[in-house]
């Protein structure tokens, strides 16, 4: 049977995957969101529900800068590319805080959680993963550092109860030659070891590589078939694939998970984030792993013997009425909540924000409500009820690629007098492009998005939809706006430089996938 690519739709960038008994887990990149590394769950490879958050407290995941000295931390950091393993009769993530405390590692005996606090590792680089090989021994790999004389990738072997790193830091393969050589992931399958990594960027040039050794630390011998996954200078709809994981299925088939884009327009642009992707993997005779068709992959493709089709409990949700006592699992913070911005208690049914002194072009913590853009073609609305007492005071929604790069519609107070706006950020620019008087108490702010354009609008008590503005994808894209992440639609509360003497309140969330055939 057939499933579509790509399997995680949104901003769920680098992917890794294990497999215990008849399950899979996978997780994902979360950079400044939070709670932070998504996990999901699977029993087919296709079907996929999010179970949980790994780092679901600041103790865990502290979004604040250690380096910059600014105390905050902007789009381009956080958390980079976990790998989640299974050994010992514990669930491991290993991942890398930029910005803050580096590598770390957490453990927990059932994926749903809860999971440690961070073990922090004294090693360099980026992207550790880890090896649980047979004999008992566990190996770390990851990243050169700007403290290696070779840009390649390392290891050593490891303690995963105490963190400690047990030998010493040696270099096992440079790669291929391409640029940045990274996302490595070592396994021992046929009595060898199997090094797969990415390299050129994750970027359009992004491939799969691949080397294999009798030894862990090699010599390692390069796959004459390299880059064994690669769309780069090749007309598809899906590009910059790679940052592979392999997983061998209860059928003895193997599988990877890897990550790409479906780029938009041309130039080519992409603002949804980089995808969850697909493919089955076969083996030469020689013992090479081929990833999908002979390196390329589809929208498309055939999906493993045990997937009987899609199910529909697991679809997007439609609207979400805030009925719950807590936020669902799709709903994400910008960098860690300001104690006291949001509640559901306060008014049953209600979501309710209050706004601090940050807003949408600060790097720092700000109230902000938001879940991953998963379409091209969407349609998100909230009924707001908002009544600003300070001029500055300011709440609304927000198509939010980053503190640089944003459309929002929204409700303030100018000059003592309550308006609805639109405004557009695009690096440097900044412009309100339009403001209306508004004369209700409650709104309802929507926002629809197709392939080149947000366009924003606002329906007042009497059915009344007002058009009110829009917005180019094409400058909320990575390509233009920078930063690893796609767009989030978020609520938003602001004082603009002081914190709102009022709450803003949402009775729901609705978001409509309007083209089932992307």
């Amino acid at each position: 049977m057939k499933f579509e690519n790509p399997i995680l739709s949104g901003c769920y960038p680098d992917p890794s995957i294990c497999r215990v008994g008849d399950d899979y887990y996978l997780v994902n990149s979360s950079f400044t969101y939070y709670p932070g590394i998504p996990i999901f769950h699977s029993q087919d490879l296709i079907n996929w529900s999010q179970i949980g958050h790994v780092l679901t407290s600041e103790r865990q995941l502290p979004l604040s800068s250690k380096k910059s000295g600014s105390g905050t931390l902007n789009s381009f950091t956080g958390i980079y590319a976990p790998t989640i393993r299974y050994g010992n009769g514990r669930f491991y993530v290993i991942s890398t805080n930029v910005e803050h405390s580096g590598n770390f590692m957490v453990w927990s005996e059932n994926p749903e959680g809860p999971w440690s606090d961070p073990i922090y590792l004294d090693w360099s680089g980026i992207d550790p993963s880890l090896l649980f090989d047979r004999d008992g021994k566990v190996y770390l790999t990851g990243t050169g550092s700007n403290n290696d004389e070779v840009s390649g990738i390392y290891q050593a072997e490891f303690n995963p109860d105490t963190g400690a790193v047990l030998t010493e830091r040696r270099m096992i393969w440079e790669g291929t030659g391409g640029s940045f050589p990274e996302g490595p992931h070592l396994y021992r399958i046929h009595d060898r070891y199997y090094l797969v990594i990415a390299e050129g960027g994750t970027e359009f040039g992004h491939m799969v590589t691949v080397a294999r050794s009798e030894n862990p630390y090699g010599p390692f011998e390069s796959c004459p078939y390299n880059p064994v996954m690669t769309h780069r200078s090749i007309k598809s709809p899906i590009q910059a694939t790679g940052h592979a994981d392999l997983v061998e299925t209860q059928d003895g088939s193997w599988w990877a998970v890897f990550l790409g884009i479906r780029p938009q327009g041309y130039p080519f642009y992409h603002h949804l984030g980089r995808e969850t992707y697909l493919t089955h993997v076969r083996w030469t005779e020689e013992g090479w792993p081929i990833f999908g068709d002979n390196g390329q992959v589809s929208l498309e493709m055939e999906g493993p013997t045990f997937f009987e089709g899609y199910r529909e409990d697991l679809l997007r949700f439609g609207r979400d009425d805030f009925e719950s006592s807590q936020l669902g699992l799709h709903w994400n913070s910008l960098r860690n909540p300001p104690q006291g911005s949001f509640s559901l208690e306060h008014k049953p049914s209600w979501l309710e924000l209050t706004g601090t002194d940050k807003g949408l072009d600060d790097s720092g913590n700000l109230t902000f409500v938001g879940r991953r853009q998963q379409d091209l073609e969407c349609h998100v609305s909230v009924r707001m009820d908002f009544e600003p007492v300070k001029d500055g005071e300011e709440a609304g929604l927000t198509a939010y690629m980053n503190e640089k790069a944003h459309y929002e519609i929204a409700v303030t107070r100018n000059r003592g007098t309550k308006t609805i706006l639109f405004r557009r950020r695009i690096g440097s620019l900044w412009k309100v492009e339009r403001e209306d008087t508004l004369n209700t108490d409650s709104v309802v702010l929507s926002i629809r998005a197709n392939a080149i354009t947000y366009s924003f609008s606002y329906t007042l008590d009497n059915g009344e939809e007002v058009a009110i503005g829009s917005g180019e994808c094409f400058y909320l894209s990575s390509e233009v706006a920078g930063g690893f992440t796609g767009v989030y639609f978020g609520m938003y509360a602001t004082g603009n430089g002081e914190p709102c003497q009022t709450p803003a309140l949402y009775d729901y969330f609705d978001y409509l996938r309007l083209n089932t055939n992307e």
